[in-house]
């Protein structure tokens, strides 16, 4: 098992910014904290989920939804074993309850995929919420 905890959510006007936050506070057996790929999805209110960004296990691969090209960005920082989305410019439709995800297939080393299946251990969630 592998745990997720999200962070930094809150309540921006739109043009906001808000950096998120995931970490893997503990591991099991046979994880360390750069052996997969993750992905930031989101849920609307009555909406299903949808995927936001993902970053390969290498960090040299990335994708994003065409509704946040050009204002998010994911990164992750294996010393502080932290993977960040920085959205920028938010708008009203950007609100909802962000999770991460992480992906422990070994086709994940290269590349990542914008598809809920494919991931393996989900966090709990942060809401973001975008209004004037």
């Amino acid at each position: 098992q592998l745990q997720l905890v999200e962070s930094g959510g809150g309540l921006v006007q739109p043009g906001g910014s808000l950096r998120l936050s995931c970490t893997t506070p503990a591991f099991a057996p046979g994880f360390t904290k750069d052996r997969f790929a993750v992905g930031w999805f989101r849920q609307a209110p009555g909406k299903e989920r949808e995927a936001v960004s993902c970053l390969s296990r290498n960090r040299a691969f990335t994708d994003y939804a065409d509704s946040v090209k050009g204002r998010f960005a994911i990164s992750r920082d294996n010393a502080e074993n932290a993977t960040y989305l920085i959205m920028n410019n938010l708008e009203p439709d950007d609100t909802g309850v962000y999770y991460c995800a992480v992906d422990v297939s070994p086709l994940a080393v290269r590349q990542c995929k914008l598809d809920a299946y494919e991931y393996d251990f989900w966090g709990q969630g942060t809401q973001v919420s975008v209004s004037s």
